[in-house]
C-alpha cells in the first residue's frame, strides 16, 4: 500500500498520466487510487476541510454534489468538503474580495473559461496539468481542453461540461398553430415565427435587456451571428462596425415580442417565461429540458430546439459555449488533496448524477462518459436525443468573448468586460432609451479600449 501511495504521488506532482500508473497497480478505481496518497489524514489531528465554489446549485444539483462529497470524504478520512453556492452575476466580485483577503476556495467549478484564463494571467490560479493527466487526457473529446491552455503551456483549468448558451427553444404546437412547417433560419423569419404566435396572453421571446451579464453574453451573439465581433483576432477593438448596427436593430425590433419585465431580465427570468409557457420561443441552454418536465409537463411532448437564426443564411451559427470550468486558486493550503478532489469530481459514479442533476444543460465532456449506458438511459436525455445530439455539436463548435473564433487569440480581458457589463449598456441605451447608434457604439468602443488597457 505505501510503495502505490509513493506512486500515485509521484504521478501528481510529476505529470505522469494516472492511468499509466495504474496499469502498474491493478484495477484498482479512481476513487481508491486518489485516496491512497491521502490515507495517512486517517490519524491526522486536526481535519482538512476543501471549499468547493459554484453558481450551479439548483436543489436536484445540490443533491449530487452531496452525494459526490460523502464518497469522497468516506474514501478519505480525515478531510471534509464544504460546498459553498456562488453567484452568475456576482462572482467577480466574490473571487476578487477572495484573493484580496486570501480566504479562498480550494476548487472552483462551473464558471467561464475565460474567467479562468484571466485569473491565471493575473498569476492566482495553479495549473491543471496534473489533474488533466490524472483523470486522463485521452478520455476528453478531442480539443476539450484548448480553450484552457496559456501562454506559458500550462492549462489554466478544466472543462467540467460544455454548455450550448443560447439555443433557440420552440413550440411545435404554438408552431403548428400558427402554420409555421419549420424552425426559423433567419432573423427575419424568427421575427415572423414570433409574431405569429404572440397572441392570447403569450409572448413570442423572452430576450434580455437588462444591465447584467445575460444581456451582454446573449448581444455578443447577436453580433457574430450579424457577421460582426467585439474584437479582431489580434484584439483590437472591432465593435464599431456594420454587424454591430444590424444586431442593434434587429434587437429593438424584437422588444415589442418580449413580455414587459425583459427590461430587467437575467438567465433566471428568460428561462422560467419559457418554460412557464408566457413566451413562444426561449433562448437558454439545456436546462430548459429538466424544468418543462418537472414545472410544466403539459408542453414537454410539443418542446425542441435548434440553433439560433443568424442575419442571413449566408452567415454561420455562433454558439454561445462558457466552457464551464474546474480550476484552483494558487495560494491555498492542502494542494494534494484539493487536486485530489478536482480529479474525483469526473469519477464517473459521482459525475454522470452530476450531469444528470440536469440533464441536456452542463453536456459531458469525457467520451466514457457520454457513451455509458446510465447516461444515456436517463429519461431526459433518452427522450430528447435529437435536441441533446444537436447541442453537444452546437457546444463543441462554441465560442465566447475569451475565445471569439478559432483565428482569435485569447481575451485575458473578456471577464472584466462581461462584469463591467459594458455590452449591456449599449442594448440598454441603443434599444430602450432611443439614443443614437452610431455615437453610443463609438462610446462604447473607447470603454472596451479603456478596458482592455487597464
Amino acid at each position: 500500500m505505501e510503495s502505490n501511495s509513493i506512486l500515485l504521488r509521484q504521478a501528481l506532482k510529476s505529470g505522469i498520466s494516472r492511468r499509466n500508473v495504474l496499469q502498474g497497480l491493478g484495477s484498482t478505481s479512481l476513487a481508491a487510487s486518489l485516496s491512497l496518497p491521502l490515507a495517512k489524514r486517517a490519524s491526522a489531528t486536526d481535519p482538512v476541510t476543501l471549499r468547493w465554489w459554484s453558481p450551479q446549485a439548483s436543489p436536484d444539483q445540490l443533491k449530487m454534489y452531496q452525494t459526490q462529497i460523502a464518497t469522497f470524504e468516506a474514501a478519505h478520512p480525515g478531510v471534509k468538503v464544504a460546498f459553498e453556492p456562488t453567484s452568475d452575476e456576482g462572482y467577480p466580485a466574490q473571487l476578487a474580495a477572495a484573493f484580496a483577503s486570501k480566504q479562498l476556495p480550494n476548487v472552483v467549478t462551473h464558471l467561464p473559461s475565460f474567467a479562468a484564463q484571466n485569473y491565471y494571467g493575473q498569476g492566482l490560479l495553479e495549473p491543471m496539468d496534473a489533474v488533466i493527466k490524472a483523470i486522463g487526457e485521452d478520455m476528453y473529446f478531442p480539443g476539450a481542453n484548448d480553450v484552457y491552455k496559456t501562454a506559458d503551456g500550462h492549462y489554466c483549468g478544466t472543462p467540467i461540461g460544455n454548455t450550448a448558451a443560447d439555443m433557440l427553444w420552440l413550440r411545435k404546437d404554438l408552431m403548428r398553430k400558427a402554420g409555421i412547417d419549420k424552425a426559423p433560419q433567419t432573423w427575419d423569419e424568427l421575427r415572423m415565427a414570433c409574431q405569429k404566435m404572440q397572441g392570447g396572453g403569450i409572448f413570442g421571446a423572452p430576450l434580455p435587456y437588462g444591465l447584467n451579464s445575460m444581456t451582454s453574453l446573449i448581444f455578443i451573439g447577436f453580433i457574430h451571428r450579424a457577421g460582426g465581433q467585439i474584437f479582431s483576432p489580434d484584439l483590437a477593438v472591432a465593435i464599431d462596425s456594420q454587424p454591430t448596427y444590424d444586431a442593434l436593430e434587429f434587437y429593438k425590433s424584437m422588444r415589442g415580442f418580449c413580455p414587459p419585465g425583459a427590461t430587467n431580465y437575467s438567465w433566471g427570468e428568460s428561462l422560467t417565461a419559457f418554460v412557464s409557457g408566457a413566451t413562444a420561443t426561449g433562448i437558454y441552454a439545456g436546462r430548459v429540458l429538466a424544468n418543462v418536465t418537472q414545472q410544466n409537463p403539459g408542453i414537454a411532448d410539443s418542446v425542441t430546439c435548434a440553433t439560433y437564426p443568424t442575419i442571413s443564411k449566408d452567415v454561420a451559427s455562433w454558439t454561445f459555449n462558457d466552457f464551464p470550468s474546474v480550476f484552483i486558486p494558487k495560494d491555498i493550503a492542502n494542494m494534494a488533496e484539493t487536486k485530489a478532489f478536482a480529479a474525483f469530481l469526473f469519477e464517473p459514479k459521482g459525475y454522470i448524477p452530476q450531469l444528470l442533476a440536469a440533464p441536456g444543460h452542463v453536456l459531458p465532456v469525457l467520451k466514457t462518459i457520454a457513451e455509458d449506458p446510465t447516461y444515456l438511459a436517463n429519461p431526459i436525455i433518452h427522450k430528447y436525443t435529437a435536441e441533446v445530439t444537436l447541442m453537444a455539436g452546437a457546444a463543441a463548435a462554441g465560442k465566447n468573448l475569451g475565445y471569439e473564433t478559432d483565428k482569435h487569440k485569447p481575451n485575458l480581458k473578456a471577464n472584466e468586460i462581461i462584469a463591467s457589463n459594458v455590452i449591456a449598456e449599449l442594448v440598454q441605451r441603443v434599444v430602450l432609451n432611443g439614443e443614437d447608434a452610431k455615437a453610443t457604439v463609438g462610446d462604447i468602443a473607447k470603454k472596451l479600449e479603456a478596458l482592455m488597457k487597464a
